[in-house]
């Protein structure tokens, strides 16, 4: 149990600082070219892993493959448009809001959706949990009131000078 428990933050920590760099590279290329770019590397760090998963697994057990993709429900495919959807609006959004504001809403938006998908028709309870999510979200308001702007205004300079420097490459 420990050791999933050290993954699961892990995980949380790769997750923070993927949305930092994925962020970085919105600003630079967009938002959705920073999730194709995210998507294409994570593909392909995926399939060699796979890969080399495979042959590990075929030279210990002597020939085991790949499942067939048919097996699973074609709904359960929609998980990566929701992730490439997911990646392009944090790289829209993080630079704008910041990393905190933005983890704090990305997790009030899970325990909302999973308030409401836990629920499946039943109501017990779920107006402590929505009012638990709607504390959460108070905060970042709260906090975002009490902000100096600052990081706005430096998303505001560099959208300026882009566009200073994207004028002066077309005359």
């Amino acid at each position: 149990m420990l050791c999933y428990i050290g993954l699961a933050l892990l995980n949380g920590g790769c997750i923070a600082s993927s949305r930092v760099i994925n962020g970085r590279l919105g600003m630079s290329t967009g938002p959705l070219r920073a999730s194709l770019y995210n998507h294409l590397i994570g593909f392909g760090f995926l399939a060699l892993l796979m890969l080399l998963g495979q042959l590990v697994m075929s030279w210990m057990s002597g020939g085991t493959t790949l499942n067939s993709l048919s097996q699973a429900p074609a709904v359960s495919y929609l998980g990566g448009v929701l992730g490439a959807l997911f990646v392009a609006i944090n790289s829209f959004v993080l630079p704008r809001i910041g990393v905190l504001r933005t983890t704090v809403l990305v997790i009030g938006g899970q325990m909302l959706a999973g308030v409401i998908l836990d629920a499946g028709g039943e109501s017990s309870g779920m107006l402590w949990k929505l009012a638990g999510v709607g504390l959460i979200v108070m905060g970042v308001y709260l906090s975002r009131k009490s902000s100096t702007g600052s990081q706005i205004r430096e998303i505001d300079r560099h959208d300026e000078i882009k566009s200073k420097s994207a004028a002066t490459n077309g005359r």
